[in-house]
């Protein structure tokens, strides 16, 4: 009884930390402008949609890989699917979680926006030094 009750406190407070960790990533992507290209790309100027998350993941595959971002991606999208169970469930039945689950999977689409446009800077950088080489 003991070890079940050490592992659900345990599940809760890893929950706890994943989501405070996941909201401090977006907090410092809101602060960012997206650039000219990437609002005519994804359609976001400054409010995101939650319904584009995949869209924007989409787009963001397709550009070349920095490693210092995936794992902040991957974690992203762990919190949009975590938000979109909780926005299916719980949020059905309290109008206050729904609202504040499409807020958040709005900034989670936003963030995805933001790494599109780190990604494409990281593009265009490596193009610059394969041309100067």
């Amino acid at each position: 009884m003991i070890a079940a009750l050490i592992l659900a406190c345990s599940v809760v407070f890893l929950l706890q930390f994943f989501v405070s960790y996941c909201r401090s990533l977006i907090a410092a992507s809101v602060r960012q402008v997206l650039s000219p290209e990437v609002q005519d790309v994804t359609g976001i100027s400054t409010n995101a949609c939650g319904e584009d998350f995949a869209r924007v993941i989409q787009l963001l595959l397709l550009c070349p890989d920095r490693p210092e971002d995936r794992g902040e991606i991957r974690a992203i999208g762990t919190y949009f699917r975590l938000l979109s169970f909780l926005r299916g469930t719980v949020a059905r039945v309290a109008p206050s979680i729904r609202a504040w689950t499409e807020k958040e999977r709005d900034q989670c689409t936003y963030f995805a926006a933001v790494a599109l446009d780190r990604r494409i800077a990281f593009s265009r950088d490596l193009l610059a030094q394969q041309i100067e080489a």
